[in-house]
């Protein structure tokens, strides 16, 4: 399907957005409030656990390597006096997915003994979420690349590994809505401009002809689109629980996210497009912070910081069924 014109001039103006009218300073203090930010150990997502530590937030840091996550939070206690918690988290194997949320719902079990009572305690780990911020991802990688489960890298890191660990950690931001003094608890899911490429093609997903027909660079535009039309899906079905969730584009930011573009384009892009880091987190901050975007549930957010619309198929309700229920069957008895 070819953009019109408009669209195509709007997703491209967003690569150079007009001065932020939100900073940081204006986050109010979060002592409290419980943080998961995926991928949090680099880039986008390092900046946005930065800024959430020094307003006082508890914040997980999930993360598929311990090595890297525990060297990102000892440089962040350094830099902010605060320490985020690691959560180990391999958005690419569903096993992995379903581990990092059941450690973070961990139950465990003390005994109280004395003479005259015995009682088994149960403690969970957490009981609420307050925000998370599905961050993490993997762009333009080799074709070849396949999840431990089978699907294309992009689409099964980016998006249904996203959707599994938000649908098992619903309870705690059930939890975390009925503990907030606004009785909301937030999801918010990193898309991208790519989100405006391309839409679905469900022969891709797995590894055939077809996928790697499509290619790389339009594999990691489905993915963010899917991000969109998911986002929405949630806002749907859990608003009556109190759970808000949107999707945003951080902008065009330099980060590890374009490790595998070649690497003359990386340094002609970073001098000529790209924006520095910290303020690819401005949006996701304010998202996830800020009294505004509650107003806005289910919509999509550009840099910096501003209300915006997606391409009009991520609003396709048909769309969004098709892929709720198509990511249901594939995370089923995981």
């Amino acid at each position: 399907m070819v953009l019109p014109l408009k669209t195509i001039l709007y997703a491209l103006r967003q690569g150079f957005p007009p001065k932020s009218k939100f900073a940081t300073n204006q986050i109010p203090d979060l002592t409290g409030r419980i943080f998961v930010v995926t991928g949090g150990n680099v880039g986008i997502g390092r900046e946005t656990i930065k800024a959430l530590l020094e307003h006082n937030a508890k914040v997980y840091m999930a993360s598929r390597s311990q090595e890297k996550a525990e060297a990102a939070i000892k440089e962040l206690k350094e830099q902010t006096g605060k320490e985020a918690l690691f959560l180990q988290l391999d958005l690419g194997c569903l096993a992995s997915v379903r581990r990092a949320a059941e450690e973070y719902l961990r139950y465990t079990t003390h005994v109280i003994a004395s003479p005259c009572i015995k009682a088994i305690m149960h403690h969970s780990k957490e009981k609420e979420l307050h925000v998370l911020i599905n961050n993490a991802g993997v762009m333009w990688c080799p074709v070849d690349l396949l999840t431990e489960d089978g699907y294309d890298l992009q689409f099964g890191t980016n998006v249904i590994g996203h959707f599994y660990f938000t649908k098992l950690l619903i309870p705690a931001l059930t939890a975390g809505a009925e503990s907030s003094a606004d009785h909301r608890a937030r999801v918010l899911t990193v898309s991208s401009t790519a989100s405006y490429q391309y839409t679905l093609n469900w022969d891709s997903l797995k590894d055939d002809a077809v996928r790697r027909k499509v290619g790389t660079m339009m594999l990691y535009a489905q993915s963010k689109f899917a991000n969109v039309v998911v986002a929405r899906e949630f806002a749907k079905r859990y608003a009556d629980k109190g759970i808000f969730s949107a999707s945003l584009n951080p902008g065009h930011i330099r980060s590890e996210l374009n490790r595998y573009v070649s690497a003359i384009w990386r340094k002609l892009a970073y001098y000529l497009t790209l924006h520095p880091t910290p303020l690819g987190a401005l949006t996701s901050l304010w998202a996830a912070t800020m009294p505004e975007p509650l107003d806005h549930n289910g919509e999509f957010f550009i840099p910096w910081a501003r209300f915006g619309v997606p391409r009009t198929e991520a609003y396709d309700d048909e769309i969004g069924e098709r892929l709720w229920n198509w990511l249901e069957e594939q995370v089923k008895d995981k």
